[in-house]
């Protein structure tokens, strides 16, 4: 008796999508420093539009990166800060000439240190009593640390650049070019 395989093919349809493809260079890391709708462990919750005035007068350079927020333990400086869809997303560069930004650099390599946090003024705030929340309506950034512990969970270092990710990427954007 023959054996019948019998099988339905899916028709297959090609996509072209454009993709942006960026490195961070060895001492680069991204994340989010505040998500929006989230209330952290003080019942804050920050909406969209609560940093544009700030991010308007002060470019990322003058927003200070810490660590643990210590004023006195500047790492680093941020290259880019701006409100997405999801929170605060930032992009810096750690100054590994100083010690401690290259200790924060191996902890965060190691995932032993991933949280970020925010220094900041409220300028607009509205409260509720009932929930225990203050919803942040204006925001005055001080500065962003790198932290053990945040305040808001979810606020954490998502990747960091290591030293031959540009090169593997260059190599993947011109696999994907062909």
């Amino acid at each position: 008796m023959p054996t019948i395989i019998h099988h339905a093919r899916h028709r297959l349809a090609r996509t072209l999508t454009p993709a942006r493809i960026a490195a961070l260079g060895r001492d680069e890391f991204e994340g989010y420093a505040s998500l929006f709708h989230v209330a952290d462990g003080a019942g804050d919750i920050v909406v969209p539009g609560a940093f544009q005035r700030s991010l308007n007068r002060r470019p990322p350079a003058r927003v200070r990166m810490l660590y643990q927020h210590f004023a006195h333990e500047p790492i680093g400086t941020w290259e880019e800060i701006r409100e997405d869809a999801k929170g605060l997303y930032v992009r810096g560069r750690l100054a590994t000439e100083s010690d401690r930004a290259r200790d924060v650099a191996a902890l965060i390599r190691a995932g032993a240190l991933d949280g970020l946090s925010i220094g900041f003024k409220t300028l607009r705030a509205r409260r509720n009593a009932a929930l225990g929340t203050r919803t942040l309506l204006e925001i005055e950034l001080w500065e962003i640390s790198v932290v053990t512990f945040p305040l808001l969970a979810g606020s954490e270092v998502t990747a960091i650049g290591e030293k031959n990710d540009a090169a593997k990427l260059r190599h993947a954007a011109q696999v994907l070019r062909t």
